[in-house]
């Protein structure tokens, strides 16, 4: 394909983007329930989710995939970073507890929480992460459809998984606090960050995939992966921040009211639990 063909090109693979229609659906109609139940889901909240689904979307239909799977590293690296990370947090900060009620009311489901545990999330993803960027592995995925959506899947549900410990749709430890998050939040991204520097400055070409690809618009495969580690460590750097602001704001509010309900005569440990858990209001 030309790069003019390459740029209008829309793939829409149903072993893929069926999920997240599934997904959807099944979104949509547990927040019509809530809503009829007088519990509606916030708008904010289904704005994120909507936004999710639509930068998974782009991520898999749109000409970001076929220029990533057949030409460049870099335009697959951007694919995947709005599929396993952007589109992951969206996705995640549109969940609720109330939404989430019937999946976890399937026993088997319910006992999958577990991964959520911030110990057992950090590392999974991590290591997705680095084994997915192995060359053998890489290389499997470019060359099968099959392997190719399980990385997808495996990248999109672990990033989301990672996450949730940070939204906390599902209660954390009670330790796992705005300042346990802030650290989380800065290993998350030292991690990206080491892995991106090994692109941006690998003297050599680390997938022959992209070596042997007709160029496009005159870049050289090294300056391709060069592009494509800067665009793993800048993604990650936008987002660090915003995240960073988030919960040092969300730390400075919590320490107010600590102090405010503190000064009230209420006790101690039960003042740190409902600050802790967004309850201090309530008290």
């Amino acid at each position: 394909m030309t790069g003019i063909s390459l740029l209008t090109s829309w793939s829409f693979a149903p072993l893929q983007l069926l999920p997240l229609a599934l997904v959807g659906l099944g979104y949509a109609r547990r927040a019509r329930t809530l809503r009829l139940r007088g519990a509606p889901v916030p708008l904010a909240r289904r704005l994120s989710f909507v936004l999710g689904l639509a930068l998974a979307t782009l991520a898999l239909a749109s000409p970001v995939a076929a220029i990533g799977e057949e030409r460049l590293f870099s335009a697959h690296m951007l694919q995947h970073v709005l599929l396993g990370d952007l589109a992951a947090l969206a996705l995640v900060a549109g969940l609720t507890g109330p939404i989430l009620r019937p999946v976890l009311a399937i026993r088997t489901l319910d006992r999958l929480r577990v991964l959520a545990h911030p110990f057992v999330a950090l590392p999974l993803w991590a290591l997705n992460l680095y084994l997915w960027h192995l060359p053998v592995l890489y290389e499997a995925g470019l060359s099968s459809g099959a392997v190719h959506a399980l990385q997808h899947i495996l990248f999109f549900g672990l990033g989301a998984l990672m996450w949730m410990p940070v939204v906390e749709v599902l209660p954390a430890p009670l330790w796992f606090g705005t300042g346990a998050k802030l650290a989380y939040i800065v290993v998350v991204r030292l991690l990206e960050t080491v892995l991106g520097n090994v692109f941006f400055w690998s003297g050599a070409v680390i997938y022959a995939t992209y070596e042997r690809a007709e160029r496009l618009w005159g870049l050289s495969p090294l300056a391709d992966q060069g592009i494509a580690g800067a665009i793993m460590m800048i993604e990650g750097s936008v987002v660090t921040i915003g995240a960073l602001a988030w919960l040092f704001l969300r730390l400075g509010r919590e320490g107010e009211l600590r102090q405010e309900l503190l000064e009230r005569g209420l006790e101690p440990r039960a003042v740190r639990r409902a600050v802790r858990y967004g309850r201090g209001e309530a008290l």
